[in-house]
C-alpha cells in the first residue's frame, strides 16, 4: 500500500504543477482581458482539489513511512535527507496549500471578476514557486535517487 501511495503521490506532483500553471496562466489572461471569475472558477477549484488529496496522500505517506515519529531525535537537523522529509516538505506544502486556499475562498467572494482573478494569480503564482521550492528535486544536494521513478 506505501509503494503505491508514493507511486501516487510522485505521479499526482505534475497533475499539480501542470494545473497550477494553466490557471495562473488563465487568470492572467481574464484579469487583462476583464472576462468574468466564472471563466476560470472550474480550472481553480479543480487545481484546488488537486491540491487537497495531494495533501491527504502525502500526509499519509508521512505517518505511514515514519517520518512524524523522527520530530526531535538526534541529528535530524543535520541529516540533509531527515530534516527535508520531517519538516522541511510538510511546512512548505501546508503553507503553499493554505495560501492557494485563500486566495480561492477569496476570489469567490469579490465582487469584481478583474479582482477575482488577480487574487487567484498572485495566490497561485506564490503557492507554484512554495511548491517548487519544496519538491524534492533531484539536483539538490542528497536527493539525486530519492523519489524520481
Amino acid at each position: 500500500m506505501e509503494t503505491g501511495l508514493q507511486h501516487m503521490h510522485s505521479a499526482l506532483r505534475w497533475v499539480i504543477l501542470v494545473l497550477l500553471v494553466l490557471s495562473i496562466v488563465r487568470a492572467y489572461a481574464a484579469s487583462s482581458s476583464g472576462k468574468p471569475f466564472a471563466s476560470i472558477k472550474k480550472l481553480a477549484m479543480f487545481t484546488m482539489i488537486g491540491l487537497h488529496i495531494q495533501l491527504l496522500i502525502g500526509l499519509a505517506l508521512y505517518f505511514l513511512k515514519g517520518w512524524a515519529g523522527q520530530w526531535g531525535t538526534e541529528g535530524m537537523m543535520s541529516n540533509t535527507l531527515l530534516r527535508f522529509f520531517t519538516m522541511e516538505h510538510l511546512l512548505l506544502m501546508i503553507l503553499a496549500i493554505a495560501v492557494a486556499t485563500m486566495g480561492y475562498s477569496g476570489a469567490k467572494r469579490k465582487t469584481d471578476d478583474k479582482k477575482a482573478n488577480k487574487r487567484v494569480l498572485i495566490f497561485y503564482l506564490i503557492a507554484l514557486i512554495l511548491i517548487l521550492a519544496g519538491i524534492p528535486w533531484p539536483f539538490r544536494s542528497g536527493f539525486e535517487a530519492y523519489g524520481w521513478f
